[in-house]
């Protein structure tokens, strides 16, 4: 039996949900209903808001979908991870510059790796030593067909050899020709490819070695070796995968009491949190020409004026904050 103070690092337990609670929810799900009475036994259900009150009978509860408590939970633990990586990028804007004061490498386990060719033959060399797993996270969608060829022929040995690879992408990669070419050019079962609305910068890990770009233009990259900074990195990317879609399934919609498509209410959430265009679009790795299309499409469905009257619409609608979910 679980107790009321939540513990997630507890044996036993899967992100603060003990066995009875799984056992109990799977029954939930499968008969569409679960006594009340039985919640005694699993009191997370009810605060992980996987068991709701039967709105016609008290004496009973009802299971909420697990791929929506998925979403809704997974949001949170997202957010803490963007908001760490934020903290990273700014300790190394801070600290990154200082590096070259001391008189040997303090850290070898971190090390600096400048210049862009310099950096492709270091990923190179790490892919070929690969023998377990390769993820990869590639903000925007406009990665050009050069690159992706190059990673094509790079990715065929560790196919081949039996190395599993995931890529994510954002949502807007998936209308690039370019990486349809590539996956359809690397028909593999270790190949797994998942999208999502936003993503944090572009990040690899080849087994237990990771790189992450320091500089916007990413011709400066740390490479890490660190034990403890690539098994957190790659707890990272697992949420971040929890979270997406795979690619060859279709995008998920907008909820039904809302006439907007998915794509058009996360720019609803973006605009009503204040953020201009161009940050939308960057957010959103579309270019600013193809955000303002989808704007322009929004204002027409809500049959807003202007663009202080859409925002109006998006806050008295609470289109904006729709399929947030609490935490």
């Amino acid at each position: 039996m679980c107790t009321t103070t939540e513990n997630t690092d507890r044996p036993g337990t899967v992100h603060g949900l003990c066995e009875p609670a799984l056992r109990l929810y799977a029954t939930a799900l499968r008969e569409g209903r679960l006594p009340r009475t039985d919640l005694a036994e699993a009191p997370c259900l009810v605060q992980r808001g996987l068991i709701l009150p039967d709105p016609d009978d008290e004496r009973w509860g009802r299971p909420v979908p697990a791929s929506a408590a998925l979403t809704r939970l997974l949001r949170p633990l997202a957010q803490q991870v963007f908001e760490r990586l934020d903290t990273t990028a700014a300790l190394v804007d801070a600290l990154l510059p200082l590096t070259s004061v001391a008189g040997r490498e303090q850290h070898p386990e971190i090390t600096v790796v400048s210049g862009k060719p310099a950096i492709q033959e270091s990923l190179e060399e790490a892919g070929r030593r690969t023998r377990e797993h390769i993820l990869t996270l590639h903000p925007g969608s406009k990665r050009p067909a050069e690159l992706l060829e190059r990673a094509r022929k790079n990715a065929l040995p560790p196919l081949q050899r039996g190395v599993s690879v995931r890529h994510i992408y954002q949502h807007s990669a998936r209308y690039s020709t370019p990486l349809n070419h590539y996956v359809d050019r690397l028909p593999y079962e270790g190949l797994q490819i998942r999208t999502m609305e936003q993503t944090p910068e572009r990040l690899f890990i080849f087994d237990r070695v990771a790189y992450i770009p320091t500089t916007s233009q990413r011709d400066v990259a740390l490479r890490i070796t660190h034990p403890a900074l690539v098994r957190y990195l790659i707890h990272v990317y697992d949420v971040l995968w929890a979270g997406a879609t795979p690619f060859g399934e279709p995008l998920p919609t907008a909820l039904p009491d809302t006439p907007l498509t998915a794509v058009q209410q996360s720019i609803a959430r973006l605009l009503a949190e204040g953020h201009v265009d161009e940050v939308v679009a960057r957010k959103m790795g579309i270019s600013v020409r193809t955000c303002r299309s989808h704007i322009a499409r929004l204002m027409l469905t809500l049959g807003a004026t202007s663009r202080t009257h859409l925002g109006a619409l998006l806050v008295r609608s609470g289109i904006a904050g729709a399929g947030r979910g609490d935490a």
